[in-house]
């Protein structure tokens, strides 16, 4: 009712504003008519003019009304040079002030809610340079203030900051326009004031922030560098710390474009991914389903059988496929792209120089120092290890560990606790119970898989206690302990862990102790301190992953805000070509369309928003789903379970994000990231042929699903009617 009252008083005054002539007032001819009765006023009563005149101009700049240009002129006439800038310039803020406060209260709400998809860059660059933007647009009168006023109001802008740069940025303007009132009886039209060559000097005047700006990054740069001697030639055009998805990608790019780059692997080349994370995970979770598809042969019309298999060939298995994927991230390969590889220990020791210590066996010179133009680090990250009492006794395991230290079993753990309820505690939890393994699954949290819906997470919860996982949600694992049973007489060890629930303790024993409760940035080791770069769970950067020092840059785990290896890929782009071709043109690292994969059976696949993150962003959304039970590839496979749920913009064609649920999810969400990517919508969708019986007819059938829900009713009424004509 407030916002309907104020809406109405605005009309009323626009109106009456027309109605009782004061617009024909307010023209040049108005004013310099009565300019001998306004002298007159104002020598009669000064300060009472001048309280009116202040209120009649904070009213038109309030209100939006014409002739706000022609009240600044009257300033000039009225009160003189500087007593007119006086009062012109604060009454046009003021007014400026009202009008951005009424757009803000009647309109920002709405605004951002229904356009808020588009705006999170809009309102990040507001947040961070909105008084750079305001003040230029305050310099140029080409561009209507009122509209400046409207069009802030509707952003996220600090109300003071708004007013302080308003007041400052028209200062220049209003002394052109009372200066020139001064002279009011000789204007004969505005075209005297506002000539091209001063609006030509204006435009000058309003790119000034924006070279001071520049001006002063530079300034900042060289105050980063100060103390530092720069070499006056390099060894290196780049150098990479890391030989991980980022550090491979961003020195294959580098040699790509015939610089000289270093690529500097303390240990594995391939990093996390190939090693210990993606390659042996996805290995395993092949081989556990396999044995539970015997187990369930019963499915497929065939007897059930149970899987005899020695642990021992399942992780031989693992370590060939690593070995069969290894040479392309070897450093053979990579010497003969153009990249010079070394395996050792970087140490940065000012923002050029890297000191390398050798740890092959082979290389006679053990430490050597390169100067580089730039330096990307790309060191990755390790298991996070939290503070569990106790816990350094046991010989616990990780998801880095695990594939050599149980690489010579026989057979899995019998009893296994996997700590974690994220995508890696949630895969390992199911392939080792598929294998055998009693499974305890330890989370502190309310629901497994936090960052996707509570629907997918009951799902998950659900597959997992299927195949034998015993689920604990809510449950802090308090301490670690070593026991003495018979079992220790088999050769194996026992151990304990005691579990808090609502603040009742309660403890299991255990074989091996898988802890996954996620991963942490590899901050230390290579010199951050000694340059003093920022790093906190991260490696802070700028948008172009750029850190203090902007010829240092950071990419991949170690510079989050995404741990998947193809954000890692995906920024070691910008980290390589920022630092190879900044000086000419930097790219903002793109994060607007991220895919991400949990490999349980069966997977979750997501891009873009689920329902939690749009309730949390305050964002509207329409949900159109569809329940792979009727795909008839999904029939046929026996795997007819899960759906595909895409959020959109209500009564738009505008995909928001999705969320997959199904045998091959991973696979059939490709189609979406490329349809959010290049912004196409369901109807793009729908009219693509998908090849018949795939389950990527899934996606058709959800877009003609998100079709028939906006069907346009009132024509197909008509169309009814033609048919009934025709017919007729």
């Amino acid at each position: 009712m407030k916002k309907v009252l104020i809406v109405l008083v605005v009309v009323l005054v626009v109106a009456g504003f027309f109605l009782f002539g004061f617009n024909d007032l307010l023209t040049l001819e108005g004013i310099q008519a009565r300019l001998g009765q306004f002298y007159e006023w104002r020598n009669e009563s000064p300060l009472l003019v001048g309280g009116l005149f202040f209120l009649a101009y904070v009213l038109i700049a309030a209100f939006s009304l014409p002739g706000a240009a022609l009240m600044t002129l009257l300033a000039g006439a009225l009160f003189g040079l500087w007593w007119g800038l006086l009062l012109a310039s604060f009454a046009s803020s003021v007014g400026a002030l009202f009008a951005f406060l009424a757009a803000r209260y009647l309109l920002r709400e709405s605004f951002q809610s229904k356009f808020a998809s588009k705006l999170d860059s809009i309102n990040a660059g507001i947040e961070k340079d909105g008084g750079f933007y305001l003040f230029t647009l305050r310099l140029l009168p080409l561009f209507p203030f009122f509209l400046v006023n409207i069009l802030m109001g509707l952003t996220n802008i600090k109300t003071w900051t708004y007013y302080w740069v308003s007041q400052i940025g028209m200062l220049a303007g209003t002394f052109v326009y009372v200066n020139a009132g001064v002279q009011l009886a000789q204007i004969e039209s505005l075209g005297d004031i506002i000539s091209p060559t001063l609006l030509a000097s204006f435009a000058l005047l309003a790119v000034f922030p924006l070279i001071a700006k520049k001006a002063l990054n530079w300034y900042k740069a060289r105050q980063v560098y100060k103390g530092w001697s720069k070499p006056k030639s390099f060894d290196r055009n780049m150098v990479v710390i890391g030989a991980g998805a980022a550090g491979l990608v961003s020195s294959y790019i580098a040699a790509t474009v015939k610089a000289k780059v270093t690529l500097v692997e303390a240990h594995k080349m391939g990093g996390d991914c190939l090693n210990y994370g993606c390659v042996p995970s996805k290995s395993l979770i092949k081989s556990a389903k396999v044995a539970n598809s015997m187990r369930h042969g019963e499915k497929y019309g065939l007897q059930n059988v149970e899987a005899e298999y020695d642990f021992k060939s399942v992780m031989a298995r693992i370590h060939k496929i690593i070995a069969t994927i290894e040479p392309n991230d070897s450093v053979e390969r990579y010497t003969d792209l153009g990249v010079d590889v070394i395996k050792g220990y970087a140490t940065i020791i000012d923002p050029w120089t890297i000191e390398i210590a050798s740890n092959d066996a082979n290389d006679t010179n053990s430490t050597q120092r390169v100067s580089t133009r730039s330096i990307v680090i790309a060191a990755g990250s390790k298991p996070f290890i939290p503070p569990i009492e106790g816990l350094e006794n046991i010989d616990y395991l990780t998801s880095d560990n695990l594939w050599e230290k149980l690489s010579h079993q026989s057979s899995p753990p019998k009893r296994l606790v996997i700590v974690g309820g994220g995508p890696i505690g949630c895969e390992l939890s199911q392939a080792f119970a598929r294998l055998g393994s009693q499974v305890t699954q330890v989370q502190r949290g309310e629901q497994l898989l936090n960052k996707e819906d509570l629907e997918v997470a009951e799902y998950a919860k659900a597959c997992l206690e299927a195949d034998g996982v015993r689920v604990l949600l809510e449950h802090d694992a308090v301490r670690c302990e070593r026991v003495s049973t018979d079992i220790e007489a088999d050769g194996q060890s026992s151990n304990r862990l005691t579990l808090k629930h609502n603040g009742i303790e309660s403890a299991i024993e255990f074989d091996e102790i898988i802890i996954a409760v996620g991963r942490q940035s590899r901050l230390t080791g290579y010199g951050l301190d000694n340059l003093g770069i920022d790093a906190e769970k991260t490696i802070v950067t700028n948008d172009y992953l750029e850190t203090k020092f902007p010829n240092i840059l950071a990419a991949g785990d170690v510079a989050g805000p995404y741990q998947f290896t193809h954000v890692a890929a995906h920024q070691a782009w910008y980290a390589a070509v920022n630092a190879l071709f900044g000086t000419f043109k930097k790219f903002k690292a793109d994060y607007r369309v991220i895919p991400w994969v949990t490999f349980i059976d069966p997977e979750v696949a997501r891009v873009g928003l689920n329902e939690i993150d749009a309730n949390k962003k305050n964002i509207k959304y329409e949900v159109t789903r569809y329940d792979i039970s009727d795909l008839d590839r999904a029939i046929t496979e026996s795997q007819a379970t899960g759906w595909v749920k895409v959020l959109t913009v209500p009564n738009k064609d505008k995909i928001l994000g999705v969320t997959i649920v199904g045998n091959h999810a991973g696979e059939l969400l490709a189609e979406y990231v490329l349809a959010m990517k290049h912004n196409l919508g369901l109807n793009k969708v729908l009219g693509t042929i998908h090849t018949y019986p795939t389950m990527s007819e899934a996606n058709k059938y959800v877009a003609g699903e998100w079709k028939r829900n906006h069907a346009p009713e009132k024509l197909l009424t008509w169309v009814e009617k033609f048919h009934k004509f025709k017919r007729s």
